[in-house]
């Protein structure tokens, strides 16, 4: 009887931790569909938030080869410190859509702010494979324009920031920023491009 029992014992423990596992996983795809919509949510906020400030910028962006949208709602405390975003880059030639993320350290955007939009203009399939592959490295406006061979002015209200890649700084309540962006990282979101690709 004993024997019977504490087999019984160990197939419900069994039981319970399969039914356990099953109910994380069934959550996960929609806790990460739940991020997602945010992201495209702070994406589109983003995008009428800089054409109200800038007009010409609604032509550049339908008409570039690509560009992405990130949005800083972390915090950062004093002159130092980090800041943390997320975003969404759109290859407008092929269709490819890619959640992101940021990571700002140090000096830069967010002296004394809490929160901003950058919106970078991609201009060639070599600036959007290096910005997806978080390999991108940002200069200041001045280093990048001479790597490039352009003026920083190029394209109305945007700074370059890379070779091919133009960025405009804004802040939610719509005020542009002339900061840098040296330093700043930004990378793929392995966990929410995961669930696109197995969505599919």
């Amino acid at each position: 009887m004993k024997k019977f029992m504490k087999k019984a014992t160990w197939i419900m423990a069994v039981l319970m931790m399969c039914l356990m596992t099953a109910t994380a996983v069934a959550a996960n795809p929609e806790k990460i569909q739940k991020e997602r919509t945010e992201i495209e949510e702070l994406s589109e906020k983003a995008l009428q938030n800089l054409y109200a400030k800038v007009p010409s910028a609604e032509r550049v962006i339908e008409n570039c080869y690509a560009y992405a949208t990130l949005s800083n709602t972390g915090m950062k405390l004093g002159i130092f410190g980090d800041a943390h975003g997320r975003g969404l880059a759109i290859n407008n030639e092929t269709g490819e859509r890619l959640y992101m993320r940021m990571k700002e350290m140090g000096l830069g955007l967010g002296l004394g702010v809490k929160e901003y939009d950058l919106i970078f203009v991609i201009g060639t399939e070599a600036a959007w494979n290096s910005f997806i592959s978080g390999d991108i490295k940002f200069a200041s406006a001045a280093e990048a324009a001479a790597s490039d061979g352009v003026t920083g002015d190029s394209i109305e209200g945007a700074s370059i920031a890379a070779k091919g890649v133009w960025v405009y700084q804004i802040t939610k309540k719509g005020l542009t920023l002339d900061a840098s962006i040296k330093g700043t990282k930004i990378y793929p979101d392995k966990k929410l491009n995961q669930y696109e690709e197995q969505s599919e």
